[in-house]
C-alpha cells in the first residue's frame, strides 16, 4: 500500500445548477463571484433550483480525491451532519476510495454546502453555505486518526479564531508527537489577508510544506513581486510551493528553486479545482520520494486536466 496521506478541510457539498444569466440578476448575484450565505437565505435558493449533480467538495477534499486518481490511499476528515447532505458527501468520497475519517451524528447546524451555478459561458458563481462544516473542533480528532500517517494537510479555510484554531494547533501538536509531517493550503488571498501573522509562524515553527499561488505568497510575505517573496522564503528551511497558472509553477527549499512550465491546454472550461489537484499531483509524488521537479510536473498535469472539465474531478 502507499504511503499514507490525511486532509483535514471543510466538508462541503457541492451542488451544481445550470441557470441563465438572467437568473443571477432576479437572485442579486455577481457573475463569478463566492457568495457565504446564512441559513435561511441558503435554504430559500435551495427550494428554487432544480439540481444537475451532487458530489462532496472543499478544497482539501478535492486533493484528496485527485490523490485517489492517481492510485494513492488517502483520508479525509471534515465535519458532517447526519442528513442527505451528510449522506451523499460520505458515499461520494468512499465511491472514490477516500477513506472518510469523520463519524457523523445529529448536529444542530445542516451539512455546508456550495451552490454552483453554472451559466451558458461555463462562468460559475458560488453561493456557500458553511453549515457544520466550520465548526470542526479538536474533540472531532483523536490521536489514533493522525498517528500513523505520513503527511497531514490542512486548508487555511479552517484557521478562524475560536475552535477552528484550537483544532488546527490540536492537529499540529499530535502530528508532531507522531513524527507526522506537515502541510497546509494556503487557500485564498483573503485568507491570508485576515491571518497573516498567524500563517507566518506557522511557517516558520510547525509547518513542513506550505502550498499557495503566487498571490497568496506574496500578500504572505508582504512583497510586491515573486523574486523578493523567494528571496525572503530561501532564508526559512521549508518547502514552498507556488503556483503562478499559465507561467507554470516553483518550489523553493532552502536556497534551491526549482522551475516547471505549465501545460498548455486548448480550451479552459472551469478553473474550479485547478490548485487543489495541482496540490494532489505534487503530494501523491512527494510521497513516491520523487525529485521536486517530477513533483511538480504531475502537479500540472492534473491541473492542466480538470481546467478542460466541469467541476473539481477528474473522472
Amino acid at each position: 500500500m502507499s504511503k499514507k496521506i490525511l486532509g483535514i478541510g471543510n466538508a462541503i457539498v457541492d451542488v451544481f445548477v445550470k441557470v441563465d444569466d438572467d437568473f443571477l440578476l432576479k437572485n442579486n448575484l455577481t457573475k463569478g463571484s463566492m457568495k457565504l450565505l446564512e441559513k435561511q437565505e441558503f435554504e430559500s435558493l435551495k427550494s428554487t433550483i432544480k439540481i444537475e449533480k451532487i458530489e462532496a467538495g472543499g478544497s482539501v477534499a478535492n486533493t484528496m480525491v485527485g490523490i485517489a486518481y492517481l492510485g494513492g490511499h488517502p483520508s479525509f476528515i471534515g465535519k458532517v451532519n447526519s442528513d442527505e447532505f451528510g449522506n451523499i458527501y460520505k458515499k461520494s468520497l468512499q465511491k472514490i476510495n477516500v477513506n472518510f475519517l469523520y463519524s457523523e451524528k445529529k448536529e444542530n447546524l445542516p451539512t455546508g454546502a456550495s451552490i454552483i451555478f453554472i451559466t451558458p459561458d461555463s462562468e460559475r458563481t458560488m453561493c456557500t453555505y458553511l453549515g457544520i462544516s466550520s465548526q470542526l473542533a479538536k474533540e472531532d480528532i483523536n490521536e489514533d486518526y493522525i498517528k500513523d500517517y505520513e503527511i497531514i494537510i490542512l486548508e487555511g479555510y479552517l484557521w478562524d479564531k475560536g475552535i477552528s484554531e484550537e483544532m488546527f494547533k490540536h492537529v499540529i501538536q499530535l502530528a508532531k508527537k507522531n513524527n507526522v509531517r506537515i502541510a497546509m493550503s494556503l487557500s485564498d488571498i483573503f485568507c491570508v489577508t485576515r491571518h497573516r501573522e498567524d500563517f507566518f509562524k506557522l511557517l516558520k515553527n510547525d509547518l513542513n510544506v506550505l502550498i499557495g499561488n503566487e498571490n497568496e505568497i506574496n500578500e504572505l510575505m508582504q512583497k510586491n513581486n515573486l523574486l523578493d517573496s523567494m528571496n525572503e522564503l530561501k532564508n526559512i528551511n521549508k518547502l514552498i510551493i507556488i503556483t503562478r497558472s499559465e507561467n507554470g509553477s516553483v518550489a523553493v527549499l532552502n536556497n534551491e528553486i526549482t522551475n516547471c512550465d505549465s501545460i498548455k491546454v486548448e480550451e479552459v472550461l472551469d478553473l474550479t479545482g485547478a490548485g487543489d489537484l495541482f496540490a494532489a499531483g505534487f503530494l501523491k509524488e512527494y510521497l513516491d520520494k520523487s525529485n521536486i521537479k517530477k513533483c511538480l510536473q504531475t502537479g500540472s498535469k492534473l491541473a492542466a486536466q480538470v481546467i478542460q472539465k466541469i467541476g473539481a474531478r477528474l473522472n
